[in-house]
């Protein structure tokens, strides 16, 4: 089955019994809701979410596959040294990473000794499975706290302002807020005023340039006055290496926990996948500064090397906790470790 947007989310008591009674009316509103403007009815390929996937890991699938099973039809013998080091090729090359790559094909060598496997399924089926126990981790976000702030963060371009609108709506919450935190760009702010609307939450803004720290006090007083259940913070879209810009990040985290003890009780940083290594190195960075509990893998559709998921998760020790396949809004989804392995390494 994998993992649903319900049990995505983390809730508490109360908030569980809520839902569970106003259930049937939400499906019927749902049912009968327009798609916003400008956005085209969600279409569901075949297979599902899990269909979607496989078809945004298409061309990852298909290049390191495609070179799996050329290797995998010369394999003969697990003690094969050559054959090791040509997997080991592969997975480096579709950005699974040196490291990660090192442990993987290990672990996939031992066993495949200790169990004299030959066959090219069950080796494959050996990778899915290490890959999707290297994937695991904690995906849910938890919304038991009353305001629950989530802080979104990450470089220029990959795709946060839309990512805060697709995840606004799928939130269970009834009450949802928005604070315009990206000052820099006026087209930002436009940008979230407009899912602003179309998901019915209200937007804290400034005027361009103004102090992102500022934004995100108003809001969080905004929130605990108006008593939303989810404020999500954008933020202006920085690299890594900017050491002012980083330090303006870190303030802003700062002012949301000095007005709110406890949060931002997520910081979700979102990574384009077609950067590969070097959402790696962001990773790492923005974990140190901002205290990222969870990374959104956006653009895994446009890319070869989906392997970089392995990467963080085992490298940086950071969970995935949701990818993007595409620009519509059921395109975004909760990370699930077995079908993202299923997806990347299965059959062509």
């Amino acid at each position: 089955m994998g993992r649903s947007w319900r049990n995505f989310f983390r809730r508490g008591k109360e908030e569980r019994q809520e839902e569970e009674e106003r259930r049937p009316a939400v499906a019927t509103e749902e049912k009968e809701e327009a798609p916003p403007a400008g956005e085209a009815a969600p279409s569901e390929p075949s297979g599902g979410w899990f269909g979607r996937l496989r078809r945004g890991l298409r061309r990852s699938r298909e290049s390191v596959v495609g070179q799996l099973n050329a290797a995998v039809a010369e394999f003969r013998d697990a003690g094969d040294e050559e054959f090791w080091e040509r997997v080991e090729e592969i997975l480096i090359a579709s950005d699974v990473g040196v490291p990660t790559t090192a442990k993987l094909v290990q672990r996939l060598e031992q066993e495949a000794l200790e169990k004299n496997i030959t066959g090219a399924g069950e080796l494959r089926r050996l990778l899915v499975e290490h890959a999707a126990r290297m994937l695991e981790g904690p995906v849910e976000i938890d919304l038991s706290h009353r305001p629950t702030v989530i802080l979104m963060v990450g470089v220029n371009g990959t795709g946060k302002t839309t990512t805060i609108g697709k995840l606004a709506r799928h939130l269970p919450a009834r009450s949802v807020m928005f604070a315009a935190g990206d000052t820099f760009r006026a087209a930002a702010i436009e940008q979230l005023q407009k899912w602003g609307e179309r998901v019915g939450a209200p937007v804290v803004a400034r005027e361009r340039g103004a102090d992102a720290a500022a934004v995100a006090h108003d809001a969080v007083e905004a929130a605990k006055r108006e008593g939303v259940e989810v404020l999500i913070v954008d933020t202006a879209g920085r690299l890594h290496t900017k050491v002012n810009l980083m330090a303006e990040l870190e303030k802003v985290r700062r002012v949301i926990g000095r007005q709110l003890p406890g949060a931002p009780h997520e910081v979700l940083l979102t990574v384009d996948a077609t950067t590969g290594q070097n959402g790696l190195r962001q990773a790492r960075m923005f974990k140190e500064v901002a205290g990222v509990t969870g990374v959104v893998l956006t653009k895994l559709d446009g890319t070869a090397k989906g392997g970089i998921a392995l990467a963080i998760a085992d490298e940086v020790g950071l969970p995935i906790k949701l990818v993007s396949v595409g620009e519509g809004v059921e395109d975004l989804h909760p990370f699930d470790a077995r079908q993202f392995a299923e997806a990347l390494f299965g059959e062509l």
